[in-house]
This record gives C-alpha cells, sequence and structure tokens, in this order.
C-alpha cells in the first residue's frame, strides 16, 4: 500500500481521518498535485459506470412508478449532504464522508432489496447442491458487492481492476459483512477491511457517521415517497411520536400550513434535530471515551451515534414504516414480480451464458459472474432482458 504525501488538513480534529495517514491503497499510485487521496476517491466514484446506474435503481418505488420518488442515486447524494453537514460541525473529514456515501450502494442490485433478496436465495440454493465453484458459498450481500464493485468489476484503469480505493473509503464501503464472508476476505488482505468483523473494533469515525447519516436519509425521504404514493397519510404518521411532534411544531409556527408543505416542514424539522442530536452525543461520546486520535477510535465502541431519547422514537418511525409503507400490498406485489425477475433471469444466464456479455459469460466461476451481472443491472434493463429472455412481461 502507499500513503498519501500531502500536508495534514487544516481543522480536521486529531481523531479524524486525515488523508497524509491514511493507510493507502491496494496498488501504489502517485500522489495527485491538487486533490487529497479521499477527494480522489470521491471523483473517481462519481465517474464510474456504478455511479450513473444508481439513477435507475429502486429506492421503495421503481423508477417507472414516478418521476419525483426517490432512486438510489438521489438517496446517495442526500446521505453525502447530511453527512458532510454532520462532519463539518465534528471536524470530521468530510471528503472521505462524502466518498463513502457516494459509493456505500454502488453494489445494489435492482428493484432493491428485493433483488438482493433474490440473488441471495439463487446463490444459497446453488450451494446446497454442491458445485464446485467455491463463489457461491458466499452468497449475496449489497455491501459485499458495493466492495467488489470498487475493488474488482468497474473497468476504467490499464494497470488494475477496480477504482483502488484508500483503504479508508473501502472500510466505509464495507459497513456489513457475515462471518463466513469477513473470514474469507481476511484470508485475501491480512488485517484488511474485513478485520473488525472477526475480531471487534470500529471502523473510522467518518464510516460510522455515513452509516447513520444513511439511515437519516431513508427515514426522511421514504416518509415523502410514502405519503407522495399514497400509500400512507399524514393522519397515520401521526400515530408516529417522531413525525407528530415536528407536524405539531410546524403548525405552531404556522397555524395555517396544510397538504405538502405541511409535510416539508415537518420533515425538515425531524431532519435538523436528528443531526443536531447526532452532532450533540457524538462530541460527548467521544469526550467520555479520551480518544486522541484514528487508532483509539478503532478499538473503541461505536461513538457516532444518536441521543438514547432520539434513538427510541427514530426506532418506531422505523417499525411503522416497515409494517406500513414497506410491506404494503402494493408494495409487496410489486416485491414478489421483482424476486420472479431476478430468480428468472439467473436460471436463464446460468442455464446459457452466452446470453450475456463475453465478458461475464467466459467467466471461470460461472456464478458469481450471473451475479455480477444481474446486480449491475437498472430496473428497466432487468425488466427488458426478463422479456427479451421470458417473453413474459410482468411490469406493463
Amino acid at each position: 500500500m502507499t500513503r498519501s504525501g500531502a500536508d495534514t488538513l487544516p481543522g480536521l480534529a486529531p481523531w479524524a481521518s486525515d488523508p497524509a495517514r491514511s493507510r493507502g491503497r491496494r496498488h501504489p499510485e502517485a500522489e495527485a498535485p491538487t486533490r487529497t487521496a479521499y477527494q480522489r476517491d470521491r471523483d473517481r466514484v462519481i465517474h464510474s459506470t456504478a455511479f450513473r446506474r444508481l439513477v435507475y435503481k429502486t429506492q421503495v418505488f421503481l423508477n417507472h412508478e414516478g418521476d419525483l420518488f426517490r432512486t438510489r442515486l438521489t438517496h446517495s447524494l442526500e446521505v453525502a449532504q447530511l453527512g458532510r453537514s454532520i462532519a463539518r460541525s465534528l471536524r470530521l473529514n468530510e471528503d472521505l464522508v462524502e466518498a463513502i456515501a457516494l459509493a456505500h450502494d454502488l453494489g445494489h442490485t435492482p428493484f432493491g432489496h428485493a433483488g438482493q433478496d433474490a440473488l441471495d436465495a439463487c446463490l444459497r440454493d446453488l450451494s446446497e447442491q454442491t458445485l464446485p465453484e467455491t463463489a457461491v458459498r458466499w452468497g449475496f450481500e449489497h455491501n459485499l458487492q458495493s466492495l467488489r464493485v470498487v475493488d474488482e468489476l468497474e473497468e476504467r484503469y490499464p494497470a488494475f481492476d477496480g477504482l483502488n480505493l484508500c483503504f479508508e473509503t473501502r472500510e466505509g464501503v464495507l459497513k456489513h459483512c457475515s462471518r463466513s464472508n469477513a473470514t474469507r476476505l481476511e484470508q485475501q488482505e491480512p488485517g484488511g477491511v474485513a478485520w473488525r468483523f472477526l475480531h471487534g473494533g470500529s471502523p473510522s469515525l467518518e464510516a460510522q457517521l455515513c452509516n447513520l447519516a444513511d439511515e437519516i436519509a431513508y427515514n426522511a425521504h421514504d416518509i415523502d415517497d410514502g405519503v407522495r404514493s399514497g400509500l400512507i397519510s399524514m393522519e397515520q404518521l401521526s400515530e408516529v411520536e417522531l413525525f407528530e411532534h415536528y407536524r405539531r411544531q410546524a403548525l405552531t409556527s404556522h397555524p395555517r400550513l396544510e397538504g405538502r408543505r405541511l409535510l416539508f416542514e415537518a420533515i425538515r424539522l425531524m431532519l435538523s434535530d436528528q443531526v443536531y442530536d447526532v452532532i450533540d452525543t457524538t462530541r460527548d461520546r467521544i469526550a467520555a471515551s479520551g480518544v486522541q486520535d484514528v487508532e483509539a477510535v478503532r478499538v473503541s465502541p461505536t461513538l457516532v451515534a444518536f441521543s438514547d431519547r432520539m434513538r427510541e422514537r427514530t426506532q418506531e418511525l422505523k417499525t411503522f414504516l416497515l409494517r406500513n409503507l414497506y410491506r404494503h400490498p402494493q408494495v409487496m406485489e410489486t416485491t414478489h414480480r421483482a424476486r420472479r425477475v431476478v430468480t428468472d433471469l439467473f436460471a436463464r444466464y446460468l442455464e446459457a451464458p452466452s446470453e450475456m456479455p463475453a465478458a461475464h459469460g467466459q467467466r471461470r466461476e460461472q456464478a458469481r459472474a450471473v451475479a455480477d451481472y444481474i446486480a449491475g443491472m437498472t430496473d428497466r434493463f432487468a425488466i427488458r432482458e426478463h422479456e427479451r429472455l421470458l417473453g413474459a412481461v410482468l411490469f406493463p
């Protein structure tokens, strides 16, 4: 690995990730004259093929269901905005936060979690057949797939596969990882990004922050999209203490407010308070922990967090959204069809690899190649491929 030669950035807290002290890249590269290592990572993610595909990948609602619903791309941008705002107040590295936020969903399948679950089931079903391919036993995890995208699957540079991002960016991308997959990664990269999943510890504060900013962002925008879709209402949301508190606060300041303006103002107030809660709580936890550098952060419990009260109220909101939006009959019907698209495509490509581009069809571990190909699809491309290969129109 190479180390960044850039000067230490002014204004960073001692426990922030400094590009001058990065653990470096897997393939040595000369430093850029005008950008830090984390700024280069951010730029590489933005220019990647996988990032552009996010504009047509499901968040909750399929892309064709409405022009104003969030996609994986707009979600990633909202996570980056929230993350940078919090990082600035905590004197963390904003560029690293942005790079992680923009890359964290690069491995997500078409159709959101429905596609992920379907691919995971396909690979695990194959593993039960004791096929010689060891790769099928990994199953499918979208965080691990995001790491595969930036480490292996992007094809942009002559000297290496992937984007060759810094250790700290890659560590943040791998937000979750099963023990079996962590063991495999640790064998390939001893002491690397999977080490903490086997031996305990925490990632950088910037990675911790992106994890929480992701949660804040999707809770807020799923309220907005859920109401816009008509699947949930503000009357239903009044049952949720967190939302109702800010709806009443909005009406106290603007008694005649109604409709979408009332919804937007309640969400804005909720987001602001959650951000301030994270900043205050994290400052207190850092002070209480006594950490003085990044290495101390890595052997400490999670430090970026909500207060206990905000965590309880946020969990109530998440439970409401699960019951009333994500498991709404209309969403579940779409989910069922999406899983069928992915499952059918997996079986068809495994049976006829020539239906895929040669770069995928000729790979040695065929099942993993099929999974990589499908995971990289947008919603609409997957639907078109299913219609082409199976002749069924599941999404008129």
